[in-house]
């Protein structure tokens, strides 16, 4: 099946399915039609939960799926955008998340072979979706506090792992991180993912979708396409792009700057416009479809499809305007190291020396270390954020200290760097002679570092465990 996708990408753009959510809100359903006759006696609300109905109303969303199915579209999406123990505990409905992603993966298996079936030579496939949760592993929900974090980085994989059984059981074909909001939410999604395929023995294509979140330009942790790009290269997707949040308008330019510098396929599903007064969506199939067929004679898609606000006329439009349009090529980019913090970092023939501001050391720096010791994490930020303003392009974070515990050191520092901009917009050198003080850093990084570095003297497989 993996084979045949990679085939059809050289053949053609692909479209992907419109919003399920828009579909369900038209359904009009009520507290008891959530509930179902499973979860009748349920303690809290359930209406808003609609990844539920894969279990209390499965033949309407295989219904949907079928309309958009019907209307064009290739690869459908499972129901399983809040499927983790993460989003179901609003509802304390942590306990069925492998039901809530099997079912649902079933659901849209059914509807998609049902429909290779009928139309054979236009086989159809089903993408697993895992959603970004309510939680940002790389931003404290406290003003006050920056350093804060209501989700770990092993929090996050132990929630996808769980959600990744019950999709890859229920028979999906790829899986897709989407609608991703926070780096480092999508990197501890790619962790567990590629584990899975490492202790399953599996492979699946994978495909990634950040989200612009406003006419900045970044996500709402602050990377630009590129960066983000540069942070998640490493999962080698099958396709990377963008949805939500904005319209197609909008995302043009984003979209524009990621074919540039993805060596993958590029996706885009936007809205269906900004949303209105009344939280609707005004933008019409035939200007979502005029749009998404400029931007694929534009050669910058490979995969086109809807998010918020669009129904299967979107989709049928949309697969109308992109059919027969050559495919974009994929760019055979230069291996150069590519690195990222908020803004990319790429070494190339040109790029000269890099400049890495060692005065976050420990070791070389005895005002930082007396800092740190201290506990004075926020005075030492001043520090950090003089490197860069001095024209630092990497900063080198070092807490081996035999006073310091150095895990802790390591997570408060980053996490704080997190909060500041004109700090993390550079990449982070993660130095350390203890994996584990390396490790307690690369789980608060959202972009992509450098670590210094791990070593061969403890033998041939630790360190290529340790590199992995």
């Amino acid at each position: 099946m993996t084979a045949a996708i990679k085939d059809l990408f050289r053949q053609r753009i692909l479209v992907l399915d419109g919003a399920m959510g828009t579909m369900i809100q038209a359904e009009d359903l009520d507290e008891a039609d959530f509930r179902g006759q499973r979860f009748a006696d349920h303690a809290s609300d359930l209406k808003g939960n609609n990844d539920l109905l894969a279990l209390t109303q499965p033949d309407i969303i295989k219904a949907i799926h079928l309309g958009f199915l019907e209307a064009g579209a290739d690869i459908l999406c499972t129901n399983t955008f809040n499927s983790t123990s993460i989003s179901q505990a609003d509802y304390g409905l942590e306990d069925i998340v492998g039901d809530l992603n099997f079912e649902a993966a079933k659901l849209a298996r059914a509807a998609a072979d049902e429909t290779t079936a009928n139309t054979p030579d236009k086989p159809r496939f089903v993408a697993g979706v895992l959603g970004p949760t309510n939680r940002t592993a790389s931003m404290s929900p406290d003003v006050n506090d920056p350093g804060f974090r209501n989700i770990t980085f092993d929090d996050l994989v132990a929630a996808y792992t769980d959600a990744l059984q019950g999709l890859v059981d229920g028979g999906v074909d790829l899986l897709l991180i989407e609608t991703i909001f926070d780096t480092l939410n999508s990197k501890a999604a790619i962790y567990a993912t590629l584990k899975y395929f490492d202790d399953h023995d599996i492979r699946l294509p994978l495909m990634i979708s950040g989200t612009i979140t406003d006419a900045s330009g970044r996500t709402l942790s602050g990377q630009t396409p590129e960066a983000f790009w540069n942070a998640i290269a490493h999962a080698r997707p099958i396709s990377v792009g963008f949805n939500c949040a904005l319209g197609v308008e909008e995302l043009r330019p984003h979209i524009q700057e990621i074919a540039t510098v993805a060596g993958v396929n590029i996706s885009v599903y936007p809205n269906a416009g900004l949303p209105n007064e009344f939280g609707g969506y005004d933008d019409t199939p035939e200007h979502m479809a005029e749009h998404l067929g400029e931007f694929a004679r534009s050669g910058f898609v490979n995969i086109v499809g809807g998010c918020c606000g669009t129904t299967p006329d979107h989709i049928r439009a949309i697969a109308a305007a992109v059919d027969g349009i050559t495919p974009r090529p994929i760019p055979d980019n230069p291996p150069h190291c590519r690195l990222s913090g908020l803004e990319p970092l790429n070494f190339g023939g040109v790029t000269g020396f890099v400049n890495v501001g060692e005065r976050t050391n420990v070791s070389g720096s005895a005002r930082f270390a007396d800092l740190i010791r201290e506990g004075e994490f926020n005075k030492a930020l001043d520090i950090a954020r003089d490197q860069v303003d001095g024209g630092a392009q990497i900063i080198d974070i070092n807490m081996d200290d035999a006073l310091l515990d150095g895990e802790a050191a390591m997570t408060t520092f980053v996490n704080l760097i997190a909060a500041e901009p004109d700090i993390s917009r550079v990449p982070v050198m993660l130095d350390s002679s203890k994996f584990s003080i390396i490790q307690a850093g690369l789980k608060c990084l959202q972009g992509k570092g450098v670590v210094n570095s791990i070593s061969l003297k403890e033998g041939e497989g630790p360190f290529i465990e340790q590199a992995r």
